[in-house]
């Protein structure tokens, strides 16, 4: 029966993952009041571990479904084509993904230590939430300067790439939160935003798990498989549905909502946890 239980929290934080993994209102922030309710009855690190492998699931998601976007290479004619404006586009990629990397990974368990608390979460949740309701606010009246993953330049990815950086810092901001917010401030539209932050997933958060694997080592018990198996599927199917929600619903609303809701996570956040330290002293 409680190896029932067990896999019952798997699936629910399965599908805490897949739905806000790509909606910017901080996956780390629900994961943080899940946690608190369904303790998987793991060891820490285990743990810490199961929370950034099953995002490969999730990545599996965004790579079906964008498929042709992503990959470079095609057939025609009986002959393979390179599709250059792919190319070019990981290219931006990877320079988005470079400030994370020079400063993002060095400082990892530094972060992890004094960062991830509900504290930072919830500030961050609120922050992030009011600046989504102020540059939708500001942006109404102004046209898109950027309507196309073409479009994007150099400058516009590392500018991205920064805000990115932010999120990697201060648990709570959302990855995908920063970087539709660092875009939309620099005039990317909402669509291409989106899409470009569904592909910057991939390496940023495959390299994340990778890391995440070599540090807990590859000794499993059976049971750790299952959870990560079952954790992945589990995010990999809403995911799939989160992401083709996403992408039609940006396409007659803008963010405002999800800046509403971060605002009342924030705050629900705090209050739990400070209700919490009260009744227990």
């Amino acid at each position: 029966m409680s190896s029932v239980i067990e896999l019952i929290k798997v699936i629910i934080l399965g599908i805490v993952e897949g739905i806000t993994e790509w909606l910017p209102i901080s996956s780390t922030g629900h994961m943080i009041l899940v946690d608190e309710f369904l303790k998987l009855n793991v060891n820490e690190d285990f743990k810490n571990l199961f929370f950034v492998v099953i995002q490969l699931g999730a990545i599996m998601a965004v790579v079906l479904l964008f498929w042709k976007q992503l990959w470079p290479f095609g057939y025609d004619d009986h002959k393979i084509v390179v599709k250059k404006s792919i190319f070019n586009m990981w290219f931006h990629v990877i320079v988005s993904c470079i400030p994370a990397i020079i400063i993002g990974l060095p400082f990892d368990d530094f972060f992890e230590k004094y960062l991830y608390n509900y504290i930072v979460v919830a500030i961050a949740l609120i922050v992030f939430g009011v600046a989504f309701i102020v540059i939708e606010n500001k942006n109404k009246s102004l046209k898109p300067k950027i309507n196309s993953i073409s479009e994007i330049d150099y400058k516009t990815a590392l500018i991205i790439g920064m805000f990115q950086l932010i999120a990697a810092i201060f648990p709570g901001t959302s990855r995908s939160g920063a970087t539709i917010v660092g875009a939309l401030l620099i005039g990317v539209s909402r669509t291409v935003a989106a899409e470009y932050t569904f592909f910057l997933a991939v390496p940023v958060m495959a390299g994340a798990s990778l890391l995440k694997v070599m540090k807990y080592g590859f000794h499993y018990e059976l049971i750790e498989i299952v959870y990560l198996v079952l954790g992945m599927a589990v995010a990999f199917a809403v995911s799939w549905v989160v992401i083709k929600f996403i992408m039609s619903y940006i396409k007659k609303h803008d963010f405002k909502v999800f800046g509403w809701y971060r605002i009342v996570l924030g705050i629900v956040v705090l209050a739990y946890f400070l209700i919490k330290s009260i009744v227990t002293k």
